[in-house]
């Protein structure tokens, strides 16, 4: 068993509307955008990345806006929702703001003794907000939602399959274990993780399976602390049969990526070096971010990517 792994480090989802994606989590959810730069596979697309004040690893929520994409479907093989830690007795706050704001699929539900609010993103995406007790995590607090209310980051995802024993074996390894079941959930978790350390697994055999699309997750990134600890892991992952990408420098983290037996991408991030390597940590997000490799399209893509107004 790992014991590298701390928790999620981010969440990648795909969107229509790069505006309309940036306002509803900078505006709306009162989250800061810590970078706005480029999808390395295709420079014409932003990759858009949201959190707590400095884009801690375990708040971050990133986006790759595609113009004209699709929308997804829902179904297995799927991040069905991602989940976000708020205080305690905020609830009721959430609801009335997200009302307000017209956004749809707003339901309470509880799962596990926990109040969740579930609500959908622009493009359909699955959201909940989860009252969790001795969360220490610090919100961003200069944005429009009162710190004492703000998102502290991610509580976990729910991954939706038609089969959950291999995806549930392959946590099991990675450090994660049973918790409890309820209904066709099953709850895992981390010891003494990043308070990003949920993982439930939504098992519906029958399920229709998910097509990638707006408002669909890409991939879910795990947390681990440096380049160190990510090469045990990917040793361990290798060994024991995954196929797993090499180390590939995302400029804000090192990544490795492998499929799931259940068909979610799943990447191991390190926590190093952080968003703060290329801007001061008052300006975060403000500037257009490019890799080295896409340095030379600067002028063509400053005249082609959609105005991102603030």
């Amino acid at each position: 068993m790992l014991t590298q792994i701390k928790g999620l480090h981010h969440v990648t989802s795909m969107a229509a509307d790069a505006q309309e994606n940036n306002d509803f989590f900078t505006k709306l959810l009162g989250m800061r955008r810590v970078k706005k730069t480029v999808n390395f596979d295709a420079p014409d697309v932003y990759h858009l990345y949201y959190g707590d004040g400095s884009g801690t690893p375990g708040s971050a929520m990133t986006y790759f806006p595609f113009p004209h994409i699709v929308k997804g479907r829902r179904g297995a093989g799927e991040v069905s929702e991602t989940a976000f830690s708020v205080p305690e007795n905020t609830l009721d706050y959430w609801r009335e703001r997200l009302s307000l704001a017209g956004v749809g699929g707003i339901e309470d539900v509880q799962h596990f003794g926990e109040k969740r609010l579930r609500f959908e993103g622009p493009d359909g995406d699955g959201f909940a907000l989860v009252e969790v007790a001795h969360d220490t995590r610090v919100p961003y607090s200069d944005g429009p939602v009162p710190a004492d209310k703000g998102i502290r980051g991610f509580r976990g995802v729910t991954m939706r399959l038609r089969d959950g024993d291999a995806t549930a074996r392959l946590l099991s390894f990675m450090g994660y274990h049973e918790i409890a079941r309820e209904g066709a959930l099953i709850r895992m978790g981390l010891e003494n993780g990043n308070g990003a350390d949920i993982v439930d697994l939504e098992v519906l055999p029958e399920a229709a399976q998910a097509r990638e699309g707006a408002g669909s997750v890409h991939h879910v990134a795990f947390a681990v602390e440096n380049r160190a600890a990510q090469a045990e892991v990917r040793k361990a992952l290798i060994e024991a049969g995954a196929h797993v990408t090499p180390v590939i420098d995302r400029d804000y983290f090192w990544a490795i990526y492998f499929r799931t037996p259940g068909g979610i991408l799943f990447e191991i991030a390190t926590n190093e070096p952080g968003f703060d390597r290329d801007e001061d940590p008052a300006h975060l997000g403000e500037a257009l971010k490019l890799p080295d490799q896409h340095a030379h399209l600067r002028p063509h893509l400053e005249q082609t990517l959609p105005a991102l107004a603030d």
